[in-house]
């Protein structure tokens, strides 16, 4: 893996023995202990993620707002300063560039947070159209500036809360602040350090994701796991990220979506805002043609989610078939999962045989194996 880049995290992870592997062109871990102690520890307490792999890049001029209100399915014009929106970033045919979180600082300053592994063709979209549509509008990859931390779980906020100034109680879902973070002891140096705090993750807990200068990164990380509340902050790799993603519902693109698949299918209409609720008027992203075009034809395919109702592990690429073995739909993502304890997979399922409770049959190793339609999420956090 000499190849492979390295997050600002990689000392400690061998530190902590995980499991590394090949992740987006990154070195990074895909377990320390086990999937289920991790996936239940972010469930039950509070686990810590190593995320420096995704990208930031940041979209800022006199002209930002339209830059973003054109590049993405969200309209930023309905969020306030300090709030982040979860948007597509399409072709023109509807299909995935990527799915991205966009923060707005200002209307004048946006930071896209992306996958790892679009981060290169991410920017060269992203630039290419504001090069062409936005003169003054800078838009600039600044993804070595930052590691990033997911600290995930009901119990984050107490553990986050020691260590910053900023009033976390008011830090709202989707929403972040710019403040500090004490990293260290008084006794050996203690540092405030500028940060970005975001109530946002992919877990479907609350949590926060931290974003800050890499060089304080490792610091942070064993100030959080040896934290001052006697909360036991367990590290997590990527497959407990799948695992619980993949419970609350969540998309992974490059599985669940891509260039070829479109949010209407996807079942994330939520994040597509054809007509602006603050101008009344018609929004012109990228791909709203086609979106239109789609939503008028009606979709011919949706995203389900499937619980066996039989014994058997659904994986991605296997098939969905009727009662008849005829095939249906495909399984984009499954998994056990750990703390359902139960078999659940999504996939794209033909419209006509997408209803929830309707009972279809995923094959596993050559062997058709009832399931049931379910709608998505198959876990929601208690409040």
């Amino acid at each position: 893996m000499s190849d492979l880049k390295r997050t600002p995290l990689y000392d400690v992870h061998v530190e902590e023995g995980a499991k590394l592997v090949d992740f987006g062109g990154f070195e990074m871990p895909v377990r320390y202990t086990s999937d289920k102690k991790e996936h239940l520890a972010v469930r039950e307490s509070c686990g810590l993620f190593d995320v420096s792999h995704m990208g930031e890049v940041f979209i800022e001029g006199d002209a930002a707002l339209d830059a973003v209100n054109r590049l993405f399915t969200n309209d930023p014009r309905a969020i306030v300063d300090g709030q982040a929106m979860y948007a597509g970033l399409l072709n023109d045919k509807g299909g995935f560039v990527d799915d991205c979180v966009v923060y707005r600082f200002s209307t004048t300053k946006f930071m896209v947070c992306v996958n790892a592994s679009n981060r290169d063709k991410d920017f060269t979209w992203m630039k290419g159209v504001i090069d062409a549509h936005f003169p003054g509008v800078s838009c600039v990859d600044n993804s070595d500036d930052y590691a990033q931390l997911a600290l995930q779980g009901k119990d984050a906020e107490k553990v986050l809360a020691t260590m910053t100034d900023v009033p976390l109680d008011d830090v709202g879902f989707y929403h972040f602040a710019e403040g500090t973070l004490r990293i260290g002891d008084d006794d050996n140096g203690a540092q405030d350090v500028t940060s970005i705090v975001s109530r946002t993750g992919y877990t479907g807990e609350d949590g926060f994701e931290l974003y800050l200068p890499p060089a304080h990164a490792i610091a942070l990380w064993k100030q959080l796991r040896a934290n001052t509340v006697d909360v036991d902050v367990l590290p997590c790799g990527l497959s407990a990220r799948d695992t619980l993603r993949l419970e609350a519902g969540m998309a992974l693109y490059g599985n669940d979506i891509n260039d070829d698949t479109t949010p209407l299918e996807a079942g994330l209409s939520f994040i597509v805002k054809l007509q602006s609720k603050v101008t009344g008027e018609d929004r012109d992203f990228i791909g709203a043609d086609a979106l239109r075009q789609q939503k008028a034809d009606g979709v011919t395919r949706r995203l389900r989610g499937l619980q066996m109702l039989e014994r058997g592990i659904p994986r991605a690429g296997y098939d969905v078939v009727d009662a008849d073995g005829h095939k249906v739909g495909t399984v984009t993502s499954g998994t056990q999962a750990p703390y359902l304890k139960a078999p659940i997979a999504m996939a794209y399922v033909d419209k006509a045989h997408a209803a929830f409770d309707n009972e279809l049959a995923i094959v596993v190793r050559g062997k058709p194996v009832k399931a049931q339609v379910k709608k998505l999420p198959f876990y929601k956090r208690r409040k």
